[in-house]
C-alpha cells in the first residue's frame, strides 16, 4: 500500500476519524475529528487551548482511526503532529482544503479567529483492515 492508497481509503470509510493524543500526565484522550488531506499532510481544525493542542505540545505522537464500515473495513494512521495558529496557515487552509465550511466553527474567518488553530499530522505508518482483518490487511510506512 502506498500513501496515496491511505489517503483514498479514509474518506471512503467515513468523513470522521477518532483522534488520539496523550497528555503530559500520560493520560490518553480520543475525540472525533473531520480530517482532510493537503498533499501528504493530514489536517484538522482545533482550538488553540483545546485538549488536543495541549496534549500535542506535551507529546506529538498521535493516532487516527476512521469509523469502521458495516462490513468491518477500517483504517488506522499513526504520525507526529504540530499545531499551527499563524495567519498564513489559516488563510491557506481556510478555503480549498476542507470539505466543509470552517466558518460554521469559527465565523470570524482566518483573520478574526484567534482561538482557532490547525493540527498538521505527518503520517508515519498506516494499517488498512478489510473485514476486521479477516479479509486481509495492508500496511504502509514512511
Amino acid at each position: 500500500m502506498e500513501l496515496d492508497d491511505v489517503k483514498a481509503h479514509g474518506p471512503l470509510l467515513s468523513p470522521w476519524a477518532h483522534f488520539a493524543t496523550v497528555g503530559a500526565d500520560g493520560a490518553p484522550d480520543v475525540v472525533p475529528v473531520h480530517p482532510c488531506w493537503e498533499g501528504d499532510i493530514l489536517w484538522t481544525m482545533c482550538g488553540t487551548d483545546s485538549v488536543k493542542s495541549r496534549n500535542i505540545a506535551a507529546n506529538p505522537n498521535v493516532a487516527l482511526h476512521w469509523q469502521v464500515t458495516a462490513v468491518g473495513d477500517g483504517l488506522e494512521v499513526w504520525g507526529t503532529a504540530t499545531v499551527h495558529a499563524d495567519l498564513d496557515t489559516k488563510r491557506r487552509l481556510w478555503t480549498g482544503v476542507f470539505d466543509y465550511d470552517l466558518d460554521a466553527f469559527a465565523p470570524g474567518g482566518p483573520e478574526n479567529s484567534e482561538g482557532t488553530a490547525f493540527i498538521a499530522v505527518v503520517p508515519q505508518r498506516a494499517l488498512f483492515l478489510k473485514a476486521y482483518g479477516m479479509g486481509g490487511t495492508e500496511r504502509w510506512s514512511a
